[in-house]
């Protein structure tokens, strides 16, 4: 042996700390076989007295240590056998401390175990054979070691784990692989410390007791058996073997904490659909009510069975929608929603669109042409947004047969009932009430947005930004009027303008400059003023003309703008056109008119940069949002139905939703709006466009995506006003998250599963926006000891008991302290701050079936 080991471990020995009622430090050092006799005189140790020990000087040492020299620090030497009753020094020995120096013992010494767990050590001398593994040993900084804490730091070593844990300990083995025999951290176990240490481990907390003991049986176990907190066992009989009949709840607490975890949930996720096959999970489940796994969470078939459940009964026209609408948002806050997001978003459209549906099973009623607008407005915008909405989620995975099953659905809702008795509707209240003047009563035109919002702003000497975004349809800026309200401060309308007919850009971009006349003349030009309004420069011009201090710029020259560029170009400028077109762009070319929905997401995404970039780099206050005109899309391709022929009109110009004209007569299918009320009409044009949806038969591809009509989809013009009110000015709201309470009133639990009531106090609204939080129980230390809750708080319900939640918890098989505190944690998903901390007791010594 060296002796500089064996030097280095007495001066470790001499410096651990006295233990209670020590004065000083003596260590008895034996050495049976005389190994080191020649060398104790060697030894030299500061501070340390070192004495050897004879037969002859038992009586003499006993003298030494307690009345010669009761202070000083002593090695004493000795290869007696010291054990007897009648030894002198036997209450000496049993208060001091014990030194070996054979290998063994160094270790033990080294690592601070007590002499107690020699032969334990002995066993596992292979482990400490390396001196990267005893340094991870030791690295764990463990105070009292047991045989089984011994063999559990053994085992979190051999698989690199920062703290000694055994839930990390299997969850690493069962990462490497299922297969034993190639399982790397199964082998280092097997080799360093015993298969049957791992089993018997496996089999105390996870109650696994399996003949056959394998990793792929083991992850079937566990996930089966925490599948069992959420489905009846008496309906699991296929898979009984599979449950733990002890320490359940370690298993469901794995399985979640595994689940959870930022990026090793891939692998459980892998081995779920594995395991999900091995066990026919598919034979149980379509054998069971939907009721009865509704919160299942463990393998991925359960989210497939209940979109196949919702979807199949939306084909069989069963119309119990609300029971979906909660189902899908139950499965928001599960594991697999996110992968099978795209199929629940559009299943969630379809169903919004079937409840519209079943609103007005008896037809969409005819009504004044002002009701039918205003119906629109409140109402009926929402299908065309369902639509849109359905389509994102379609596109994201459109080869599902799911999802062209549900797109059949939709077509037939959106396109053949909705738009077709919608649209006929209007046309006929047009017909009757719009063709000879362009007005309705109580609603403001947008040939007057000029005169009626911007100009009173600049006469009181506001500073005005206006952003016009080509075919922003009205449903698509109500969802942009929620996200401003919801994420930026300051107060922020939407209210519906008339738009002009025909509802294309040239006619509308001129409508929304400052005019005191708008014509079109006999080439089909708009003029405002009697000057073109094409073309930025042109523009600019017009605005220079009614405001000196003024300019306009399309909205990616601003974007591309660095912060002093932009307060450099806009230095002094009292109004600014800003013009966006990223809908119609795509929207008006035959190769891109299928991304019009994804254009609108685009859009949505960059008017809300433009208003922060005006709020914040320009210090902008007055902010308006609005549209030369809408649109009319549909997916599915046109029927020669939907489209008609121009009939011999003589035209100044034909497009697919319009022609002008300068005859007047009436034509079946056709709309001929007089253009007195909207310009300056010294050629008495007329505006020929088709009743409901129909378009005019022209040459070239792209009729999908059409606008220049008189549909409400296309002149439903939106205008939003935002007004940035910064925070601590008058009216100033912040933006809030809804708050969320724990409403149980007793602090005691007494099972190892329990539920609590949750309630979100507050609606989300305007300024007060939706809260993602997780919930799990933790003990004095932090340390996790549940399974994690995710909870969305994003319910706009006045209803108290529509914004409550019930959730379930499971603690893991350990010893509790009742005089100790653990804590129930409610965490900010988005921050990771803590919402509410509260205190409970723990106490599973009284047995209760009582949830509370």
């Amino acid at each position: 042996m060296n002796m500089d080991e064996v030097k280095k471990a007495l001066q470790e020995a001499f410096i651990q700390p006295l233990n209670e009622g020590e004065q000083r430090k003596i260590v008895f050092w034996f050495d049976k076989d005389q190994e080191f006799a020649e060398y104790i005189n060697e030894i030299s140790i500061d501070n340390i007295m070192v004495h050897t020990l004879t037969e002859g000087n038992s009586f003499y040492t006993k003298v030494l240590l307690e009345e010669e020299d009761p202070t000083s620090h002593y090695l004493i030497y000795s290869n007696l056998d010291l054990s007897m009753e009648d030894n002198w020094l036997l209450d000496t020995i049993l208060y001091s401390r014990t030194f070996y120096a054979d290998k063994i013992s160094l270790i033990m010494n080294e690592l601070n175990i007590d002499p107690s767990l020699r032969s334990a050590v002995k066993k596992y001398e292979k482990f400490f054979g390396s001196k990267d593994r005893v340094r991870k040993f030791k690295g764990f900084e463990v105070l009292k070691f047991t045989q089984e804490t011994l063999e559990l730091v053994m085992m979190s070593a051999l698989c690199n784990l920062k703290t000694p844990d055994f839930e990390d300990v299997l969850k690493v083995a069962l990462m490497d692989t299922l297969n034993d025999s190639q399982n790397k951290y199964l082998d280092l176990i097997t080799k360093y410390v015993g298969l049957d240490v791992f089993w018997n481990a496996v089999a105390e907390r996870y109650g696994y007791e399996q003949d056959q003991k394998s990793l792929k049986t083991l992850f079937i176990h566990l996930t089966v058996t925490a599948l069992s907190h959420a489905v009846n066992e008496e309906r699991l009989t296929l898979v009984k073997n599979y449950i733990a009949t002890r320490n359940k709840s370690n298993a469901l607490v794995f399985i979640d904490h595994w689940m959870h975890h930022k990026s090793d949930y891939q692998v459980y996720d892998k081995y779920a659909e594995i395991a999900e096959k091995e066990i026919k999970l598919s034979d149980i489940v379509n054998q069971l009510p939907i009721e009865e796994f509704k919160v299942a969470d463990t393998f991925p078939y359960f989210d497939k069975a209940i979109i196949i459940y919702i979807a199949n009964s939306l084909g069989e026209r069963l119309e119990d929608y609300e029971a979906y609408t909660k189902l899908i948002n139950l499965r928001r806050a599960k594991h697999y929603y996110e992968r099978y997001q795209p199929i629940y978003d559009a299943l969630y459209y379809t169903v919004k669109m079937f409840e519209f549906y079943k609103k007005y099973s008896m037809g969409i009623p005819k009504a004044q042409a002002v009701d039918m607008y205003r119906a629109y407005v409140s109402d009926y915008h929402q299908m065309d947004m369902n639509y849109r909405k359905f389509y994102v989620a379609y596109d994201n995975d459109s080869n599902s047969e799911m999802l062209k099953k549900l797109k059949t659905m939709v077509e037939n809702l959106y396109t053949n009932w909705y738009m077709g008795e919608l649209c006929a509707n209007w046309s006929a209240a047009v017909q009757d009430e719009m063709k000879s003047s362009w007005v309705l009563p109580g609603v403001q035109n947008q040939k007057d947005f000029y005169r009626s919002f911007v100009a009173p702003k600049i006469h009181n000497g506001d500073r005005v930004f206006v952003i016009i975004s080509d075919a922003l349809r009205y449903e698509i800026a109500m969802e942009l009027a929620d996200r401003l309200n919801s994420e930026m401060t300051g107060a922020c309308d939407i209210q519906p303008l008339l738009g002009v007919v025909p509802s294309v850009t040239k006619m509308g971009m001129a409508s929304l400059l400052p005019h005191k006349s708008l014509e079109i003349d006999l080439n089909g030009n708009v003029l405002v003023n009697g000057k073109s309004s094409k073309g930025m420069d042109n523009r600019i011009g017009i605005l220079q003309g009614a405001v000196t201090d003024s300019t306009a710029i399309h909205f990616q020259e601003l974007k591309n703008m660095n912060k002093a560029g932009r307060r450099e170009t806009f230095k002094g400028k009292k109004l600014v056109y800003i013009y966006h077109d990223s809908i119609d762009a795509t929207g008006e070319k035959a190769s891109t008119e299928v991304y019009t929905f994804t254009a609108v997401d685009r859009a949505i995404d960059e008017l809300y940069d433009t208003v922060k970039i005006i709020k914040d780099d320009l210090s902008g206050t007055n902010i308006f949002i609005t549209a030369d005109h809408g649109f009319v899309y549909q997916r599915d391709a046109l029927e020669e139905s939907d489209k008609i022929e121009k009939e011999g009109i003589q035209a100044l110009e034909v497009k697919r939703r319009h022609l002008l004209s300068q005859e007047k007569r009436e034509r079946i299918g056709l709309l001929d709006i007089n253009m007195d009320t909207l310009i300056k009409n010294e050629h008495q044009i007329t505006t020929y466009v088709p009743k409901a949806t129909i378009r005019f038969k022209i040459q070239g591809a792209g009729a999908n995506f059409v606008h220049g009509g008189a549909s409400l989809q296309e002149i439903v013009v939106p205008l939003i006003q935002f007004k940035n009110i910064r925070s601590g000015q008058k009216n100033s709201r912040e933006i809030e998250k809804v708050d969320v309470k724990l409403t149980n009133t007793t602090r005691k639990i007494t099972n190892s599963l329990f539920n609590l009531t949750f309630f979100q106090t507050e609606k989300v609204e305007d300024k007060r926006v939706p809260r993602i939080v997780k919930i799990y129980m933790v003990d004095d230390a932090d340390n996790v000891i549940s399974n994690e809750e995710m909870l969305i708080c994003d319910r706009i319900s006045d209803k108290p008991d529509e914004r409550t939640f019930k959730l379930r918890f499971a603690l893991k098989s350990m010893p509790y302290d009742k005089s100790k505190n653990y804590y129930l944690v409610t965490i900010d998903a988005e921050t990771n701050v803590i919402v509410e901390k509260t205190s409970f007791t723990i106490n599973l010594g009284i047995v209760s079936d009582f949830d509370f």
